[in-house]
């Protein structure tokens, strides 16, 4: 048993190879689909900040040759012992496709966090921030320490700004309240004209009736007579 133990071992060590070829691969990606450019390195390590979008696909590129280096045939193997002492080659085959499809979706999952956070435009907005920062001669904002202070120094120009558009609607209503009183007032006067136009042509109908009334008071017979 000893025996038959050694050369599994030896078999498992001499696929190791694979694990540099695919370290190697590893190393050549770049998250963003663009070839690296070694005369910007140089300007990265004097500026790490130069460049966020190239440091974060630096960044991915690291964090993604450990994941492909702790997915080695080796592990792989030795995880899957007696599958590999059977099948040596298929094991091999299924590694390959393994890390070829883990390598893919880790990249479709960063690209789609770049494309739903917008990160390629917000990089390059903060580094033009940041370049534009550098020739300000104004102080910079740094915390006194007392955390009241900092908070009322953030917040209380949002409050400022909240109370001068509060005064803007305030003004904006008490002129409209202002042009709706002119319109009632007017409304009224219309209304009181009308009730005294009614009220003179009630009395003017009171004053033509009596007049029939009394026109009507007398008899035909008394108009005779007196003819």
């Amino acid at each position: 048993m000893e025996e038959n133990a050694e050369p599994e071992k030896k078999e498992i060590s001499a696929t190791t190879g694979d694990d540099r070829s695919i370290e190697d691969q590893a190393g050549n990606l770049n998250v963003s689909g663009q070839s690296s450019d070694q005369s910007n390195s140089s300007e990265n390590k004097a500026d790490p900040r130069a460049n966020r979008l190239k440091l974060f696909n630096k960044v991915m590129e690291k964090s993604l040759q450990r994941v492909i280096a702790d997915a080695s045939f080796h592990r792989f193997a030795k995880t899957f012992h007696p599958f590999y002492k059977q099948k040596p080659q298929l094991t091999e085959g299924i590694h390959k496709q393994f890390v070829s499809e883990l390598q893919t979706s880790i990249q479709d999952d960063i690209t789609q966090i770049m494309e739903e956070g917008n990160l390629q435009c917000k990089l390059e907005e903060l580094d033009r921030l940041t370049e534009e920062s550098r020739d300000g001669t104004d102080p910079a904002w740094r915390p006194s320490g007392v955390p009241e202070q900092d908070l009322c120094s953030f917040v209380m120009p949002y409050y400022l700004q909240q109370r001068e558009y509060l005064r803007r609607e305030l003004r904006k209503l008490q002129k409209e309240n202002a042009a709706l009183a002119q319109r009632v007032r007017a409304g009224r006067d219309r209304i009181a004209q009308t009730e005294q136009r009614i009220a003179s042509g009630v009395e003017e109908w009171r004053a033509s009736t009596a007049t029939l009334d009394s026109l009507a008071s007398l008899s035909p017979m008394q108009n005779f007579d007196s003819v």
